[in-house]
Formats: structure tokens, sequence, C-alpha cells
């Protein structure tokens, strides 16, 4: 029998991307150089670039929308005090909002109002189907 594998890392999220034959070939050539260890460090490099020259208008753009950053974690003790203290959440965030495998769909329904995710939204299956109208 084959081992699970381990789950991906909290601050790391797979993307595909395409690119074409020409780009490719340039990466390639400066990885071959030795510029860049692999692909990947190219592509992460120049995210992070791109990331930076906009760095005043990303602070900007999340003080103005009030996104909390990084990571939240929201449980059944977190959203049964909500549910039980009569308010209801909007979570907006960037970065990775976790909702915890012991929140069943309808606690979810009663404490969440609205769920805006610039990244990754990570719930079960069922808690997203209860949520789909309020993810945004």
């Amino acid at each position: 029998m084959a081992e699970p594998r381990p789950r991906a890392l909290a601050d790391s999220e797979k993307i595909t991307i395409n690119l074409g034959v020409v780009d490719l070939g340039q990466i390639d050539l400066l990885v071959q150089e030795g510029f860049y260890s692999n692909r990947t460090d190219l592509i992460r490099t120049a995210i992070r670039n791109q990331l930076a020259t906009h760095g005043d208008a990303l602070r900007n753009t999340l003080a103005r929308r009030t996104l909390v950053v990084g990571l939240q974690d929201y449980g059944r003790p977190e959203l049964e005090a909500a549910r039980d203290a009569g308010e209801r959440l909007r979570i907006q965030a960037l970065g990775l909002v976790r909702i915890a495998e012991d929140v069943t769909p309808d606690l979810a329904r009663e404490a969440i109002e609205s769920i805006a995710v610039l990244g990754v939204l990570q719930a079960s299956p069922q808690v997203k189907a209860a949520l789909a109208g309020r993810i945004h």
C-alpha cells in the first residue's frame, strides 16, 4: 500500500502557467547558465520582483479593503462563539483561510455571513457547498 503524500505547506500553493516555447527556452538557457537553480526559481523570483514593484499599490489596497494578511483558522469553538453572541462573520483575507473539519455546514451557515479570500480557502466540500452563495 502506498503511503499518503504529506499535505502541502500552508504557505505554498501549486499553480500552472502556459508559456510560449521561446520564453520557455530562454528560461532553460538561464538555468543552464547558472543564473537560477531551476525553472521554478526563476518564476518565483520574477513574481516576487513584480510584487515588490507594485508594493505601494498593494499596501494601499490592503488598507482600503481592510483585508487580514496571512493565515486565518476558524474552528468549531470560534464559530459557535460568534453564533452564540448573535454575530455573523465577514471574513476578508489575503492568504489562506482554513475552516476546520469539525465545522458542520449548518454551523458555517449560521456563523459566516460572507467570505472573500484572495488566495486559498480550505474547507470541506460540504462547508463550501453550504456557503457557495457567500464566497466571493
